[in-house]
């Protein structure tokens, strides 16, 4: 029990350590396994100090203490740069001591015995700061070390400080278990022995071999990724993407991919694109047939502009206003209906369509106006003009979209005042029928020149009757 209470203790004070991480991603590695005492750099004799300490390193049968079980206990942690800081239990019984007495019964060639001091209990507390040379090596595998540290052993009923210079070696199986060799000087303040004979505070070498494991990297979403290299720790991921997820698997990371739901392609930022227009199926309002950009990768079969499932005549090029089909040219004028005003009625380019008013239909219009009547001195109808109104109605009206001037003369009876103002009434008299029996008011407008404009001599009765007339002209844009 006393011996187990002293290995508890120094188990105690190796988990109370806190440093940096053991290595890039595990904080903490833990050692255990057998060690080995050997005495023999105690004793005297030997050519010089080299041949005294390493004459014999490997008489494991004649030289060293081995507990049969585990008997050490080491935790470390990272320091940085290749440096960790570690501390060692460990625990061992003395059957073997090694004193050089040449004349001594049963001492060897060299003058060396080795005797059985009474079974001591050995306990060794030991901390170091140890160089590993795996990333200069660039190995994943060899590990070597050197170390130097310090501690204190307790020898039988003695103990003693020691300075701890050392060496080791740890094969890696896994990133995380290895198999570890060391060994240590430990050269003791004041090697010496008790008046008796017997080791008091011996200088030795200790080997150890056990099992190390790193541990305490932490990896959140469980990915085989350490949180600190992982871009994505809450979320598992894979080592080529630094932890981030591919959902889809095609390659891009789900931080990256526009669709990570579904596989696609790096060009479109991981969207598939099953027609192969180049165009990402969830822009393309096409996905399933190959189209033009300028069309959200819709096709355009008569290349007018307009999308075939937009176009009304998709064989057919056609303006993108009559939805992708040519003009139509309902009257065959060589106007194309959205130009013409009259769509049903063949008429002339000049003309926006429209029939043209000929010299012929003027001239009938003004022999139709020339023969209106009114009552004498008024602007009113005579009864049997009005068959002449509606025949000059009836000519407007194929021409719908051509504007006439109503003007009005008089014979020069009266004052030129009366006359002016005879003239214009007549001539309104005139466009307000024809207003009135549907012809388009801004299509007319009229006008009065009382006697300023004769065609025959008021000299006569016949002549005055020429001069007093109605005429309509045709106002041109």
């Amino acid at each position: 029990m006393k011996h187990l209470n002293k290995l508890l203790f120094a188990v105690m004070m190796v988990m109370g350590l806190s440093s940096h991480a053991q290595d890039s991603n595990n904080p903490w590695a833990i050692s255990f396994g057998v060690n080995a005492v050997d005495t023999r750099t105690s004793a005297g004799g030997g050519k010089n100090w080299a041949d005294r300490h390493f004459s014999q390193p490997f008489a494991v049968k004649d030289n060293w203490n081995i507990l049969p079980s585990v008997s050490y206990l080491s935790v470390s942690r990272f320091i940085g740069d290749g440096f960790t800081f570690g501390v060692q239990g460990s625990v061992n019984k003395i059957t073997k001591y090694v004193q050089f007495a040449p004349n001594a019964v049963g001492h060897d060639s060299r003058g060396y015995i080795v005797t059985n001091p009474g079974d001591l209990m050995y306990y060794g507390i030991d901390g170091t700061i140890r160089y590993s040379f795996m990333n200069l090596l660039k190995s994943k595998v060899i590990d070597p070390s050197l170390s130097v540290g310090g501690g204190y052993t307790f020898f039988g009923d003695s103990s003693y400080g020691t300075v701890n210079p050392g060496a080791g070696l740890t094969f890696w199986f896994t990133d995380n278990i290895g198999l570890s060799f060391a060994t240590a000087y430990k050269k003791s303040f004041g090697d010496r022995e008790d008046a008796a004979g017997k080791p008091d505070a011996p200088s030795h070498f200790q080997h150890t071999a056990g099992l190390t494991f790193k541990f305490g990297g932490k990896d959140t979403d469980g990915d085989g990724i350490y949180d600190k290299d992982d871009a994505c720790p809450e979320v598992a991921g894979l080592k080529q993407f630094n932890g981030c997820p591919d959902t889809d698997g095609d390659g891009i990371q789900d931080s990256e991919d526009a669709c990570p739901d579904v596989a696609g392609l790096a060009a479109l930022k991981g969207c598939p694109d099953t027609d192969g227009d180049g165009i990402a199926d969830k822009d393309d309002a096409c996905p399933e047939v190959a189209g033009l950009a300028a069309l959200n990768g819709c096709p355009d079969a008569d290349g007018d502009g307009v999308a075939d499932k937009d176009d009304k005549c998709p064989t057919v090029a056609g303006p993108k206003e009559n939805a992708g089909c040519p003009w139509p040219d309902t009257d065959g004028d060589g106007v194309l209906d959205k130009d013409d005003k009259c769509i049903d009625v063949k008429g002339t380019v000049a003309n926006q369509g429209c029939p043209e008013v000929s010299e012929e239909v003027m001239m009938k219009l003004n022999e139709y106006s020339r023969t209106i009547l009114f009552d004498s001195g008024k602007s009113t109808f005579k009864k049997q003009t009005y068959p002449t109104l509606q025949s000059i109605t009836a000519i407007l009206k194929e021409y719908p979209y051509s504007r006439f001037l109503v003007e009005g003369h008089t014979d020069s009876d009266g004052s030129n005042a009366m006359n002016q103002t005879l003239s214009e009434n007549r001539a309104a008299a005139v466009k307000n029928y024809l207003i009135e029996n549907g012809i388009a008011a801004d299509r007319l407008k009229s006008t009065g020149f009382g006697e300023t404009k004769p065609i025959d001599t008021n000299k006569t009765a016949k002549g005055k009757a020429h001069n007093r007339r109605t005429e309509i002209s045709l106002i041109k844009e």
